[in-house]
């Protein structure tokens, strides 16, 4: 089991004060950070060394930048996470004035979301793979496009595998013979043709019947 820092008994906890803050500021600007199991009692401060690390890192160091994060710096942690994972105080060191815990909250609450919007893994920087659709079933929807029709045809199920289906299957004679036939004359044409043959048969014989005219001479 690791040691702890220091004796947590008798330190103080909880937000820090003005007076805290600038005790800290004071010594580590004369005596430099140095080891952070001693500074606080050298410092004349009720903390523990973990908490006055802390503290200076992420609050009283003077090259702390302050203010929302640039399009090109979170460019720039989009790259070095591709690269590095949630190594956040490595990633931290590539961007001046930014700290590790800084970089981490704001990967969490804006980067992560944004890349998951955008169909990417944020764990992998890859596209995530769209699922197929499963092929529709036979008889299902009878409203589908030709296309899809064509491309999802339903396969014919394989036979049971037994003798008797096959064989009669086999033994089917399908007369597959084509007769053309034209179509008969309705009825009323047929009558029509008659008639207008015997009106013509009677103008004949009436023409033939009649006399002949004949010229006198004086």
């Amino acid at each position: 089991m690791r040691k702890p820092c220091c004796d947590k008994e008798g330190t103080n906890k909880g937000a820090w004060s003005k007076q805290e803050d600038q005790k800290l500021i004071d010594y580590i600007r004369t005596n430099g950070e140095g080891c952070w199991r001693s500074l606080p009692k050298a410092a004349g401060l009720d903390r523990c060394g973990k908490s006055c690390r802390l503290r200076w890192i992420n609050y009283l160091r003077p090259d702390i930048k302050r203010g929302n994060f640039g399009q090109d710096e979170e460019d720039l942690i989009i790259k070095l996470h591709a690269l590095l994972g949630n190594r956040w105080s490595l990633i931290a060191g590539r961007l001046p004035g930014r700290t590790d815990n800084e970089v981490k909250n704001y990967w969490n609450s804006h980067i992560r979301r944004k890349l998951i919007s955008m169909g990417i893994d944020p764990n992998n920087h890859r596209l995530n793979q769209i699922p197929l659709r499963p092929p529709p079933k036979c008889g299902v929807s009878a409203s589908a496009t030709s296309s899809e029709s064509t491309n999802n045809e339903c396969k014919p199920l394989k036979s049971s595998g037994n003798d008797t289906d096959n064989r009669v299957s086999d033994s089917l004679d399908l007369n597959l013979d084509l007769t053309i036939a034209f179509p008969s004359p309705p009825a009323t044409s047929l009558e029509e043709n008659k008639q207008r043959i015997s009106k013509t048969q009677m103008k004949r014989q009436v023409e033939s019947s009649e006399p002949v005219p004949t010229l006198l001479l004086f």
